[in-house]
């Protein structure tokens, strides 16, 4: 405890900037938030099996996609990071936000 995640000081200190005005559906907010936790579930999980696998090829490849999970989490991270969620509208008949 008391140390910060690096993800986070890697949203902290980014210098890159979404134009004004951009915002997304608390809905997609959910929907990436979901994929988020999978993908970083799935990291850890794959990052696990690892140590099971002898053949040298499966290691690297299992660890390709360990670090794919992985920056794919942190880009859908940063992204909602620089996102604005739009304020939900009162609901109207099919309105899933």
């Amino acid at each position: 405890m008391g140390h910060e995640d690096p993800r986070c000081a890697l949203l902290r200190d980014s210098d890159f900037h979404f134009e004004e005005g951009f915002e997304i559906s608390p809905r997609f907010r959910r929907t990436l938030e979901e994929r988020i936790a999978r993908l970083e579930n799935d990291a850890e999980r794959d990052e696990a099996l690892i140590a099971q696998l002898q053949n040298t090829d499966h290691i690297r490849r299992q660890r390709r996609l360990v670090a794919a999970e992985r920056a794919e989490s942190l880009r859908m991270r940063i992204f909602l990071h620089r996102a604005r969620t739009r304020e939900p509208k009162e609901q109207a008949i099919g309105n899933r936000d």
